[in-house]
């Protein structure tokens, strides 16, 4: 059934057009300058970016041709590290390698398609007369934004750099953390046309090598025209179908990816993007914050379970409301249900339709909130409040227990550390009032049971989701419900997930 859900939902691949590719593969580079320009200026005719530099030798001859995309380059690098020294070497008549130009890094290639990728990537292609090769020398632009505080994982205490959209940048970041040669990088390129450069990062000797290949094979099996954020590769990559519960950890911070690799676990960099992805991950990473690691033990056991109260109270508040007030009043106290019944006097929906119409609202108001500019957002935050919290009650639409049973779970849903874990679980809500509406207490008891089985049946990169508690692992489960103290020496967490040939491994290390 999820099978073919799966397909229903993706529908026919993406139809990929190789045309191009196909001409690139076809053709070498030649000896002659102005074949090789032809054929560069065909391929990028009406783009306007596109340089193309001659060089002339003494004798008037065309010696060297230089190519590069104005947009993605540093000219002034080309100008000081590529143009000078070859015109400079053409007036003297003297040779000069790839190997003589003070650049970074620089490979020769004959292979159109290679070059036509380099010279996408912002490299600097050297054509040179009576040679059947190019020299291609990185002189890229890169352009970036500063480094920032995440604005998806603010934190009291702890570092406050996070990613950026470029991925070497990234990079260095990671590697301030971990600074060890056993911190692997393979890189892919995903996209028929993106041509998006992916990184798949561990550290070798600590990652489960079975889980390493399942994301290496995983990646390099996918086939799309673009990947602009990593949202593609989560969805792709992900074993389960329905993702109420997210299987692969998603975050801007690197000393979370850092803590990550340091568990094991294995991160996925993408570039144009400032969110990392980190697999395998349970249940219980997601009501995990990098702060429960900064902060003394019992203070960061203490807030660990009020998300987890916060958690229930999220996803069952509203439901619990409906079923009691709807078809189990004898369980409400005398007075708070004359309360209840007076404030609904005037309300004329049924409590599941005024609940569910009510967290609709809510969500359209959090929604508008985050699409608009920062100033109106949080005008249409009060107004929306204003005119469903007073308005709406004083109309006699919408009932104040209801209001505030709604903003509770609504601030509930926030306590939640990870967004995308909290995403699934306001979208359980739902379904959750639906039944409790329909069936009372067992629509609640039932919704929790599928909830349960759905969460112990889903994997993570062949690790059980809901580990260490199904199955039972006590030594994972230490870190799971308490943060415990740290011995002295160890300054890392405890995997939340056993490994049985790992872990004693690494504590013979520490």
């Amino acid at each position: 059934m999820t099978i073919w859900l799966r397909k229903w939902l993706v529908g026919s691949p993406p139809i990929i057009d190789e045309r191009d590719d196909t001409i690139l593969d076809k053709e070498d580079v030649t000896s002659i300058i102005e074949q090789n320009e032809a054929f560069v200026k065909q391929m990028f005719q009406k783009c306007s970016d596109l340089v193309c530099h001659k060089i002339h030798a003494v004798d008037g001859k065309a010696k060297r041709l230089i190519v590069y995309l104005e947009t993605i380059t540093d000219e002034k690098k080309v100008s000081d590290l590529v143009l000078k020294p070859y015109e400079r070497i053409a007036e003297e008549t003297e040779t000069l390698d790839s190997e003589s130009i003070p650049v970074g890094k620089s490979v020769t290639s004959s292979n159109w398609a290679e070059i036509v990728k380099l010279l996408l990537r912002g490299y600097a292609i050297v054509f040179t007369a009576g040679e059947t090769s190019a020299v291609c020398l990185t002189v890229n632009s890169l352009v970036h934004r500063s480094i920032e505080e995440p604005s998806s994982e603010p934190v009291i205490r702890g570092p406050k750099e996070g990613f950026i959209e470029r991925q070497s940048v990234n990079v260095g970041l990671l590697r301030n953390y971990i600074r060890t040669p056993r911190l692997k990088m393979e890189a892919f390129t995903l996209g028929e046309i993106t041509e998006t450069n992916v990184l798949v990062t561990y550290i070798e000797g600590l990652a489960d090598e079975s889980v390493v290949d399942q994301v290496r094979d995983k990646i390099a099996s996918i086939r799309v025209d673009g990947v602009l954020e990593s949202g593609y590769i989560e969805e792709l990559i992900q074993d389960n179908p329905i993702p109420l519960f997210p299987t692969v950890q998603v975050t801007e911070r690197p000393d979370v990816v850092a803590g990550g690799l340091l568990e094991g676990r294995v991160a996925i960099l993408v570039d144009n993007t400032p969110f990392v992805l980190v697999v395998p991950v349970t249940f219980w990473n997601g009501m995990q914050a990098s702060e429960d690691y900064y902060l003394s033990y019992p203070v960061a056991t203490f807030v660990r379970w009020i998300r987890f109260i916060f958690l229930f109270i999220a996803i069952f508040a509203p439901s619990l409301f409906v079923a009691v007030t709807t078809c189990h009043q004898e369980m409400i106290p005398t007075s708070l249900l004359l309360s209840i019944a007076s404030a609904r006097e005037l309300v004329p929906l049924p409590v599941m339709i005024e609940t569910l119409l009510m967290e609709i609202m809510f969500e359209a108001l959090r929604e508008a909130g985050l699409r608009l500019p920062r100033t109106i957002g949080q005008t249409v935050s009060i107004v929306g409040a204003l005119v469903i919290g007073q308005a709406a009650v004083q109309a006699g639409i919408i009932s104040a227990p209801t209001v505030i049973v709604v903003s509770m779970t609504g601030i509930a849903a926030f306590v939640i550390p990870r967004f995308n874990f909290a995403n699934g679980i306001r979208l359980l809500r739902f379904p959750i009032i639906f039944l409790a509406g329909s069936l009372g207490l067992y629509g609640i008891a039932l919704s929790f049971l599928g909830i349960l089985l759905h969460v112990v049946h889903l994997k993570s990169f062949g690790v059980p989701y809901f580990t260490p508690v199904a199955p039972f692992s006590l030594r994972a489960i230490k870190d799971v419900w308490f943060r415990v103290p740290r011995k002295n020496g160890v300054g890392i967490s405890i995997p939340s997930y056993d490994r049985a040939t790992k872990a004693p491994q690494r504590e013979g290390r520490e």
